[in-house]
Formats: structure tokens, sequence, C-alpha cells
């Protein structure tokens, strides 16, 4: 794929938004999210504090904004991005083993809430993933745990099940399991991972599971972990007035970029970040322009 302008990370409120004002500005783009926006927004029972939209439940206001997306021909890219590095003067990103390439990145992910379980940041890279889609096959035949934070992620773990051995599936929501036959749900409180070089077993409340990997699938990986290098503001991106990180090309908004966590503030931060990034692209061209 060639390198686009702008790669948005999310498709929320904030990153819907960045992804509308950069088409506007004629921007290339790419935006990595579900389809259906954010399980955050589609659950809510009643919005009333969004500017024109009084007493509309989530589902109307998503409705709403993937109308205009569409409108717009705005599409998003149902990967999920796992790591972002800065090559100097580009982004490289991986999404479900694939590389990407943008010369901008707006990271609207939303919140990752919680801290990392102990041991995950140990052993991520050793039995620890963020992607069940992308690492399964390095565990052909073996035991996988899969800790998902939304009923969406059922549909990894179905795929999993034809490449492990077998699969134990911890969800961490409310809503009735609906997986294969044989996957193993098992409801219950993650509290460490562990294992010597690489992961072992994994210890909840109540039990111990022997495993070969655990699948962490929340609907945001930590931004530490997603950007190396990335300056936080305790579990959020420190950003300025303009939204820009602490790495050139890279901005954030949105819940991401810390409080209050509201959907018309998303929305105008989503605005500021694409307009940002705009005048980036167009500085970095002008500065080529003179150069040659």
């Amino acid at each position: 794929m060639e390198r686009v302008d702008i790669a948005i990370i999310g498709s929320g409120v904030a990153g819907i938004s960045a992804a509308i004002n950069a088409k506007i500005r004629k921007k290339s783009i790419v935006v990595f999210g579900q389809p259906d926006m954010s399980a955050k927004l589609t659950k809510a029972h009643e919005i009333n504090n969004y500017l024109g939209f009084y007493q509309k439940t989530g589902e109307e206001l998503k409705n709403t904004f993937l109308e205009h997306a569409k409108a717009m021909d705005i599409e998003i890219t149902n990967k999920r991005v796992t790591n972002i590095y800065d090559m100097g003067g580009y982004y490289s990103i991986l999404a479900n083993n694939e590389i990407y390439e943008a010369v901008t990145v707006i990271l609207a992910t939303g919140v990752s809430f919680g801290k990392p379980f102990q041991g995950e940041e140990e052993f991520l890279g050793k039995g620890v993933s963020f992607c069940a889609t992308c690492d399964a096959p390095l565990y052909k035949g073996k035991d996988v745990v899969i800790i998902a934070y939304n009923k969406h992620e059922e549909a990894e773990a179905d795929f999993v099940a034809d490449i492990a051995s077998k699969v134990t599936y911890i969800p961490m929501y409310k809503e009735e399991v609906e997986v294969k036959e044989g996957i193993n749900v098992v409801r219950d409180t993650p509290v460490e991972i562990a294992g010597t070089k690489t992961v072992e077993k994994l210890i909840l409340k109540n039990q111990e599971i022997e495993t070969s990997a655990v699948f962490i699938l929340r609907d945001s990986v930590s931004p530490g972990q997603l950007v190396p290098g990335l300056k936080l503001d305790k579990n959020h991106v420190a950003v300025d007035i303009h939204m820009k990180t602490s790495l050139p090309g890279c901005f954030a908004a949105g819940d991401i970029a810390g409080t209050p966590y509201q959907y018309i503030k998303a929305a105008g931060q989503g605005n500021i970040a694409a307009l940002s990034a705009v005048g980036y692209i167009d500085e970095m061209n002008r500065k080529k322009k003179t150069k040659a």
C-alpha cells in the first residue's frame, strides 16, 4: 500500500471527525477501527449534551455519524493496530501483520482503563499478544488463553480455535458468550501472567491455567505500548492545544488525550487534530519545494 497523508487510529467520534476534516482538506487517509465505530457509543442509553442532538441514543448518533462518513467515501479498515513506529519523516504502522505507512498519525483509540496485568509487559512478545489473528499461527497445536473485553472479539476466538489445540476464552463483559463448540469459556478475574523465559500460565482469582500464550484483546492498547517514545500524562497522551504530541507528525484526540470523556469534546478535538496534521503536511511540502 502506498504511503498516505494521515493514518487515523480509532473509529470512534474523534477518529471519524478527524477523517471527515482530513477528507475536506483533500488529504489521503486510512482509518483503522471497528465498522460500528465503538461499543461505548453504541451502548450509550441517552445523550443530552451533544449540541443539536437532544435525547438521542448512542445507536442513533452512531448511525448519523456513519452516514456522514459514508457520504464522504470514508471507509473503516477493520484491522487491529498493535505498533506504530516513528521512522523520521513518516510512520510505520503494524496492523494484523501488515505494514502501512503514513506521513502523520492521529491517535483516537479511546482510553485503556485499568492497569496492565502483572507480567503483561514483561512477557509482551514472549507469549503475550494484543492481536490473536496476527500471532495465533505461532501457537499452532498449543493451548492458548484469550482475555476479551468486547463481544465482537468472539470472532477472533473462533478463528484461533481452528489453529490452537485448546482455547480458553475469558470474557470481561457481561453479554452472553457465543463461540464455537469446544472453546472453554471461563468467568473469572485474571490476576497475573507467569512464566520463566516465556508465558507458562495465567493465574486467575480462583484458579490457574497452563498456557503457551495469552491474547489480551482490549478496545485500545496502552499508548505507551502502541507508540514507543510517546510522552504520557498518566493514562493519557500528553498533548498541547493543537493536539500535538511529543513526536513530530503525531497527534491525539478524544478520550486518549484526557478528560472529560465527552463525545462533543472528542468531535472537536478530532477536528483540531486533523487540521493540525494537514498544516504539518503542508509545511513539510513547502520545505521540500524550497530545498528543491
